[in-house]
């Protein structure tokens, strides 16, 4: 902790963050439903590899998905959407299952390469906080993951999401 940080109760903040991250997983649960049993179904079926995308922070929740994903036997990579619209996507296959994660569903570089994914066959799946963003348009089968608010007090950090 900062030497120059005002004097707060830290316990009291700390419950806080908790409560609100235990908000968001009830939020997220709510939210369960068809689509996601759906994407459950399709990447369970899939003789491909779920290939997951993101950027940002989603990015690095999309690397850790990939890596427990092929952890427990499902064959599975990350694919940064900028290194796909730079040449990558000769790595996707008609029988893969993308899993596309972006809270807002607006990530310009995600959207943009959305299409092409189609083109070649995939499926898309998406994983975001507004099913009726670009993102949930262009997606096979929608999983609704908002939450009701951040930790963050400034609202920068995903912390809840």
């Amino acid at each position: 902790m900062n030497a120059q940080a005002p004097e707060r109760d830290w316990l009291a903040l700390a419950r806080e963050v908790l409560e609100v991250e235990a908000d968001g997983l009830l939020a997220v649960r709510q939210g369960l439903g068809a689509g996601f049993l759906d994407a459950l179904t399709r990447m369970a079926r899939c003789t491909g590899r779920v290939v997951v995308t993101g950027i940002g922070k989603s990015g690095l929740v999309g690397r850790k998905v990939a890596a427990t994903l092929s952890s427990t036997g499902t064959p599975s990579y990350f694919l940064h959407p900028v290194e796909g619209a730079h040449g990558d996507m000769g790595m996707i296959r008609p029988e893969d299952v993308v899993l596309a994660i972006s809270y807002s569903g607006e990530t310009e570089e995600l959207v943009n390469i959305l299409p092409a994914f189609r083109a070649l066959g995939a499926a898309v799946v998406a994983l975001t906080g507004e099913p009726e963003s670009s993102l949930g348009r262009l997606s096979d089968v929608v999983i609704p993951v908002r939450v009701p608010r951040e930790a963050c007090p400034m609202g920068l950090a995903p912390t809840a999401s």
